[in-house]
């Protein structure tokens, strides 16, 4: 897969089947919309691409950026775009500037003039441009005057739930790990250092992995115990993850969230290493514990819990 950083650099795409977004997350229904794209690039011979943005707009527009949350990383989302067949991604840098473009001006001075599309396909709620005043009607008109084609993609849904991003973090900000599964197609994970913490679970036979995690990708707004898988160096290991404030300990404010991960079966060092942890299904809330002695017990029975989640 080829990365582009502007238009420009883009314009060697050949009969180019083009969408637009910012697809946080790629889930269903965004790989509803790359399928089409595939099958419309092979008929006639041609190149997928994406166009994104960065940072994301809502971030330079100032919409809600404080509360903002992210499924994926934009590293983490390249990767997802190439896993599911995209030949090009073209990721535009936004700014204030750039969103006061009117609708057919993106079309006709950035689309059409660099990347001069044979299809442009996009999900069934798009918009783009100023003040998002574009979407499918829009370009239903313009494809006459520029000569291309359109699609839209229908609605995605799972149990008569329409996926959208939107569903997928209110599902993980409740800890529903299996039903943000389900909309996005994959088990979710989250990709991140580990650094030094107090060892207080060492000392009890439950040595964790603390993970430095940026609080734009924390999408758990409740705290428990989950079971997990973790990737690591090639290996794969089965694990249960803590998120929360650690109230037995009682070190970390109600809204300073940590993620914690126990390996099992593993004997080592991973302070400076990158853990990939995927989220398979919640075990239980956070609790306070009287003391240390009460919590190695609850966590032997999370264990074991846990490893019959991950072997059920």
């Amino acid at each position: 897969m080829k990365v582009f950083h502007d238009f420009i650099e883009a314009r060697n795409v050949t009969n180019a089947v083009v969408t637009v977004g910012t697809f946080d997350g790629v889930h269903l229904g965004h790989q509803a919309i790359f399928k089409r794209m595939k099958d419309l690039a092979q008929s006639i011979g041609g190149q997928t691409i994406v166009v994104t943005f960065s940072p994301h707009p809502r971030q330079v527009l100032n919409i809600d950026s404080s509360n903002l949350r992210f499924l994926s990383t934009p590293e983490e989302k390249l990767r997802k775009f190439e896993e599911f067949g995209i030949d090009n991604v073209a990721i535009i840098n936004f700014t204030r500037e750039f969103s006061r473009t009117p609708s057919e001006v993106f079309i006709k001075d950035y689309i059409i003039e660099n990347l001069k599309p044979a299809y442009i396909v996009v999900g069934y709620d798009h918009h783009f441009g100023k003040n998002r005043m574009g979407d499918f009607d829009m370009l239903s008109e313009l494809k006459k005057k520029y000569n291309f084609k359109v699609e839209r993609i229908a609605a995605q849904d799972i149990g008569h739930v329409a996926i959208s991003s939107t569903k997928i973090r209110h599902a993980l900000a409740q800890g529903n790990v299996k039903s943000a599964n389900r909309l996005l197609g994959y088990t979710y994970s989250v990709n991140a250092e580990v650094i030094r913490g107090n060892e207080i679970g060492r000392t009890i036979g439950f040595p964790t992995a603390n993970l430095d995690f940026p609080k734009e990708y924390m999408l758990f707004n409740r705290g428990g115990v989950f079971a997990c898988m973790v990737d690591y160096e090639g290996l794969t290991y089965e694990a249960m993850a803590n998120i929360g404030h650690r109230p037995t300990i009682g070190d970390r404010a109600e809204d300073d969230l940590l993620i914690e991960v126990n390996l099992f079966d593993f004997d080592g060092n991973l302070y400076g290493k990158k853990l990939t942890v995927r989220f398979i299904d919640r075990i239980r809330d956070e609790v306070k514990f009287e003391g240390l002695t009460e919590l190695k017990a609850q966590l032997e029975m999370d264990r074991e819990q846990a490893k019959a989640i991950l072997n059920g």
